[in-house]
């Protein structure tokens, strides 16, 4: 009996344990996430801010190459935000987050290579590769632009089309409780006479049907009643009993 408590306590231990490192792993994943997503947001801001002051404090191609890559990073970035807030209310939109994703591909690409081209010293060749550059984030960026405004125009439609729904619902509401019409008027009164008068003659019904029932009862009382007995006289012989032979 005492190795069979041992036991029980044993396995009770290491089931608290067990929960105990579960929880504290899931705790450290999630904070490690929560410090990853931080430390990409301020990385990604300190990026922005160095192309942004790029692009407006330097000119030839290294601005040119920052005003790029800055176009390219936003229009993604607010597309990206665009869909994957829709899709929370419009399930439609997956496939066009899985599209974004292969755009999202092509982009990486070409923000990786404008990259590299900053720290290219050869900017005669740079400058000639320009035109081509500036083509590629002009169609990722059209095709991003796309996708986010119609995400938007598709939410605008859908928020457009509830509420002129709820307008004319409440257009209807408002119209009936508007209608103080003579004739609607007229109806109520008539209804409400009808009622008093159904109400009139049923009181005046209630005092006689006692009346009746009693009169009704005494007739049946009186047949119920055994008859009286009937008077004997001195004369009168005595009645003799009769004999059960």
């Amino acid at each position: 009996m005492e190795a069979a408590l041992i036991i029980f306590a044993l396995m009770v231990l290491f089931t608290f344990l067990g929960l105990g490192v579960y929880a504290t792993v899931k705790v450290v994943q999630a904070t490690k996430r929560g410090v990853d997503r931080t430390i990409t947001q301020a990385r990604r801001t300190v990026e922005d801010t160095t192309l942004r002051a790029k692009s407006f404090g330097q000119v030839g191609v290294t601005g040119a190459l920052a005003q790029l890559r800055l176009d390219l990073r936003t229009s993604m970035r607010s597309t990206q935000q665009a869909l994957h807030e829709g899709v929370r209310l419009d399930a439609s939109l997956r496939e066009s987050i899985a599209l974004f994703e292969q755009l999202s591909a092509h982009g990486h690409e070409l923000d990786g290579e404008l990259k590299r081209l900053e720290q290219d010293p050869d900017r005669q060749r740079i400058a000639e590769r320009l035109p081509e550059l500036r083509e590629r984030t002009a169609k990722i960026t059209q095709a991003s632009d796309s996708l986010r405004w119609a995400a938007r125009d598709r939410a605008s439609r859908f928020a457009e089309d509830d509420l002129s729904a709820l307008s004319a619902r409440i257009e209807m509401e408002s119209g009936a409780l508007r209608d103080w019409s003579p004739e609607s008027v007229d109806h109520l009164a008539a209804a409400a006479a009808e009622w008093d008068a159904a109400q009139q003659t049923q009181q005046t019904q209630q005092p006689q049907q006692p009346q009746q029932t009693q009169r009704r009862e005494q007739p049946r009382k009186a047949a119920l009643n055994p008859a009286a007995p009937a008077p004997e006289y001195p004369w009168q012989k005595a009645r003799r009993p009769e004999s059960t032979t």
